[in-house]
């Protein structure tokens, strides 16, 4: 079965949007209006923009979930050319930090929780590089025997993204969280941060006497054998696999490591926008299974 939905709907700064069919990425009227308000007012030069900006969304959102290449834009989308430039230009604007943030104390403020967290949860993921990924930028992680980088992220305690860092993935944890944790030090008022044993050593004094930030270890019981879930630590791992869920964050595609930040980003405004509007974080739909005749 095709899944399909005719969109004709009146933009926001570009006038009526053309019937086209509809993708799952895209965003709906709810989502839209948590969205909106937050991007930049467009130019006064006196000319009205071509492409309506939820359009512009919908197109960068499509290129996140399905993993295809900015050229690969389906025709029914706004030219790869502009969507990209409204990526780069929003970007350098700060507009996705300002996203995450104004859309995380909505989600906190939803669950009943604080606006503003004070505890966090840090975690690395190394995903292997494709050939646009420069060698000057990506590195081997000899303990997961993967060629090409390392995201690292630091959440709320309700799996929110606070803030991504993304490096060549022959960095150590301990080293490449430094970057990560003094962003969240200077963004959010978190002090006490909850860490995998990879995270040991050096870093935990580095936070507590620069940073004034707490890093607990969270351990492995001695007895476990196998997978088990950790109090604290799962919420991390949790956002890591949602990320991959999306098609262009299954490996490193991106020439530089800032879009790659960017990307991220993005894949996880799109994720508040469903938490929010739904009310709840996504689940996994239930297994079905189907008898042949």
């Amino acid at each position: 079965m095709v899944w399909r939905r005719d969109i004709c709907r009146r933009g926001g700064q570009g006038g009526v949007v053309s019937a086209r069919r509809g993708y799952p990425s895209d965003l709906t009227d709810a989502q839209w209006a948590l969205i909106e308000s937050l991007l930049p007012e467009p130019n006064t030069d006196g000319r009205r923009e071509k492409h309506p900006r939820r359009e512009i969304v919908n197109a960068i959102l499509y290129v996140v979930r399905s993993g295809c290449p900015w050229r690969y834009l389906p025709a029914d989308l706004p030219p790869w050319q502009t969507v990209y430039w409204y990526f780069t230009r929003w970007e350098e604007a700060g507009v996705t930090e300002r996203l995450l943030h104004t859309l995380r104390v909505k989600a906190r403020v939803q669950q009943g929780r604080d606006p503003q967290p004070s505890a966090g949860i840090i975690d690395s993921q190394s995903v292997k590089g494709a050939d646009t990924v420069g060698r000057d930028s990506r590195g081997y992680d000899a303990g997961k025997k993967i060629n090409g980088r390392k995201r690292f992220i630091v959440t709320d305690t309700l799996g929110l993204l606070v803030t991504v860092t993304v490096l060549a993935a022959s960095w150590q944890d301990r080293d490449g969280a430094k970057t990560t944790l003094l962003s969240t030090y200077l963004a959010t008022p978190i002090r006490h941060v909850f860490a995998d044993q990879g995270f040991t050593g050096r870093l935990v004094d580095w936070a507590r006497d620069i940073l004034r930030t707490t890093v607990e270890i969270v351990r492995k019981p001695a007895d476990q054998r196998g997978f088990a879930v950790h109090p604290r630590r799962w919420v991390v791992e949790r956002t890591l696999a949602w990320f991959t869920n999306c098609r262009r964050l299954a490996r490193d595609y991106e020439r530089h490591p800032e879009v790659s930040e960017a990307i991220i980003r993005w894949a996880a405004i799109a994720g508040m926008t469903r938490r929010i509007t739904r009310g709840q974080p996504t689940r996994r739909q239930p297994r079905r299974t189907f008898t042949w005749p």
